[in-house]
C-alpha cells in the first residue's frame, strides 16, 4: 500500500512516546503508521487550519500526538509530529493546540533561514 505521507517526530514527541511503557508505544507507532495509508479521522484528524493529531486509545486512555503537514520542498509531503500527551477530557486543550502552533511556527522561521543561506 501507498503511504500518503511519511512522518517525522520531533524532538518533544520522541520524549513523550519514550516515556510511556513497550505496549503503549507500539501501539502510537502502529496508529501513526495505519494513518498514513488510511484516511481515518478515528487515527488522524484536522484540529484547526494547521494542526492535526494522531489519535490513540489504548488500555482506555487517549494518547494524542499533535502534527503539521510540510509541503515546502515539493518532494514527499511529510507531517511532523510535535509533542503528545495524555488527553483527559473530551475537547483537546486550546493550551496544547496553540503549543503545536508555536512549535510549527519555529519549525518553519528554522527552515526558511536555512533555505536563505
Amino acid at each position: 500500500m501507498d503511504r500518503k505521507f511519511n512522518v517525522d517526530f520531533l524532538g518533544e514527541a520522541i520524549d513523550f512516546i519514550e516515556s510511556l511503557d513497550d505496549k503503549t508505544r507500539t501501539k502510537i507507532y502502529y496508529n501513526a503508521r495505519k494513518a498514513q495509508i488510511v484516511n481515518d479521522a478515528e487515527l488522524f484528524k484536522k484540529l484547526n487550519e494547521f494542526i492535526w493529531e494522531f489519535r490513540t486509545l489504548f488500555n482506555k486512555k487517549y494518547y494524542r500526538l499533535l502534527a503539521f503537514w510540510d509541503k515546502t520542498d515539493n518532494k514527499e509531503t511529510l507531517v511532523l509530529a510535535t509533542h503528545g500527551f495524555v488527553k483527559k477530557t473530551q475537547k483537546t486543550p486550546k493550551s496544547e493546540i496553540k503549543k503545536a502552533g508555536e512549535i510549527r511556527t519555529a519549525y518553519f522561521e528554522q527552515k526558511n533561514k536555512k533555505n536563505e543561506k
